[in-house]
């Protein structure tokens, strides 16, 4: 079975990809998977230097966000992994970002019932209240919420995922992992 390297863009999508592939039945490591964070999109190519087909040569997968495509894609056909669509290419684009599918795709009550679990729910309320955030839609202060504080995307990457309905899951998250070898 040949190796498989899932390429993100940071340690939040590799949270979200590992435990939606786990709740889903995968054994990452029997199935010779890893998921690589790049430290942003922009480091693309030297992973692809490394695992790409001038390197080790693993099947190469991915989870990008929408701002990222372009570069993805150009990074992908100049590495000699095909000049088709990011999806033909095992490349999976997400709307804004990984966050923003899970928020749309959870909704917004279940994503504030996690954020309440936690603890944070005065906190976010109080975010909600800046002025720069006031007359925001409820799902761009969440997005700010997550992305705004050291850690946040991390330590709620596994808990949003986690609270996903059996079954559902962010549709560019879901095609990765079905994708995945089993």
């Amino acid at each position: 079975m040949r190796v498989t390297t899932v390429l993100v863009e940071g340690e939040s999508d590799r949270l979200a990809v590992e435990t939606l592939a786990v709740r889903l039945g995968h054994d990452l490591m029997a199935e010779r998977v890893s998921v690589a964070p790049m430290g942003g999109a922009t480091n693309i190519v030297r992973f692809l230097d490394r695992f790409g087909p001038n390197g080790s040569d693993h099947r190469i997968l991915g989870l990008c966000d929408a701002g990222e495509a372009h570069g993805i894609a150009r990074a992908l056909s100049r590495a000699g992994i095909g000049s088709g669509s990011l999806s033909e290419n095992g490349f999976h684009v997400c709307h804004a970002d990984l966050e923003d599918e899970l928020i749309r795709c959870l909704g917004i009550d279940a994503v504030l019932n996690v954020i309440a679990a936690q603890g944070e729910l005065a906190s976010f309320r109080l975010l909600q209240r800046q002025p720069s955030l006031r007359d925001k839609p409820t799902s761009a202060q969440l997005r700010r919420f997550f992305g705004g504080r050291s850690g946040n995307k991390i330590r709620y990457a596994s808990l949003l995922v986690d609270a996903l309905p059996a079954g559902q899951a962010p549709p560019p998250l879901g095609r990765l992992i079905e994708s995945l070898p089993l």
